[in-house]
């Protein structure tokens, strides 16, 4: 686990609360927001289906009834934070970094993507696999009333919506110390508020579609993780670091390959190709698939709760009170069970 120390823990600590209270600063209320005839129509309408999707989530979701979400900051960036997620050259477990309301995660966030470039150059010399990805929300787990930002506005209304939801799941629960579940949980209240969203709208014509995008992050997710099986083998073989090299590239290689097979099957999407135009390292694997391999243990417990998501979410605090090692357990008989009847 990398930890900093000194000055450098400081200067952290210290952009990421001044950044963090730039943007509470910053807060406009919805309500003035939606009333200034100077809000652009489009930014409006984004609004007001974040207002009704807010309104929808405390009733029928029973996530937080609370003042996040109900202010909105322009940003004007490509992203609110830049995270930086490492593994060494030889491993595909991602580092950590432990923070006190957060706990122990496996990525680094800055408000200034020079400041993230410039970390991850200073593991890059120590000959860490890095990557910097933007993300365009993130949650306080309820500690403040956090704002809709416009980096969230981007896409269609199923992606900020869904965001909306993902966001404040965080807040109905959250494991210290355990990105997995944590991400995998979130993700999963998302998917099934959307579908109970659109339903509600009268557009269940619309539910297919967004499955149909969710099965294509399955099978990127699945391409992710033979990947990442295809390297713990590499990895576990007795190679002087030369030959280790060659064959970790090797893999890659047979990635992309993959990849272009699997975009067979996908009638023409190519909403992955970009993520494939940077190169691909350990860093960037598990920067994705980290947080992805629980979704289906939820859908399972899910199901065994009912259908009921009252019931859900006590299961999956339930879950998330047992100690680290019988939590993963658990969820991982969630999966086997899945793999039993599949």
């Amino acid at each position: 686990m990398l930890a900093g120390t000194g000055c450098s823990t400081i200067s952290y600590y210290s952009q990421a609360v001044g950044g963090h209270l730039k943007l509470m600063r910053a807060r406009q209320p919805l309500v003035d927001v939606l009333a200034d005839e100077a809000t652009s129509p489009e930014l409006r309408d984004k609004l007001q289906t974040l207002v009704e999707a807010r309104e929808f989530a405390v009733t029928e979701l029973g996530l937080p009834d609370n003042d996040s979400y109900s202010s909105f900051v322009e940003t004007g960036r490509d992203a609110v934070t830049w995270n930086v997620v490492a593994a060494t050259e030889f491993s595909v477990n991602p580092e950590t970094w432990c923070f006190p309301v957060a706990g122990c995660v496996s990525y680094r966030g800055y408000f200034d993507r020079a400041d993230a470039d410039a970390f991850a150059a200073d593991l890059a010399k120590e000959n860490y696999d890095v990557t910097v990805g933007g993300a365009s929300a993130y949650s306080t787990l309820g500690w403040f009333d956090d704002p809709i930002l416009d980096t969230m506005l981007r896409g269609n209304d199923t992606r900020y919506v869904s965001t909306l939801f993902h966001e404040l799941a965080h807040q109905v629960l959250y494991v210290k110390d355990d990105s997995n579940f944590n991400e995998a949980y979130a993700s999963f209240v998302e998917q099934i508020g959307m579908r109970m969203w659109l339903e509600q709208r009268g557009e269940s014509d619309r539910i297919a579609q967004y499955d149909s995008s969710l099965e294509r992050v399955e099978d990127f997710v699945e391409l992710l993780k033979l990947t990442r099986e295809n390297l713990q083998a590499t990895f576990a073989k007795e190679l002087d670091e030369q030959a280790m090299r060659a064959e970790k590239a090797a893999v890659f290689e047979q990635m992309k390959v993959d990849y272009e097979a699997l975009k067979m099957t996908w009638s023409g999407y190519s909403g992955y190709d970009n993520w494939f135009k940077r190169d691909l390292n350990n860093a960037r694997l598990v920067a994705v698939s980290t947080y992805r391999r629980y979704v289906p243990a939820f859908h399972a417990m899910y199901i065994e709760a009912g259908e009921d998501l009252m019931k859900f979410y006590e299961v999956a605090r339930v879950t998330a009170e047992l100690p680290a090692n019988e939590r993963r357990e658990r969820l991982d008989a969630y999966l086997a069970a899945l793999d039993a009847t599949s």
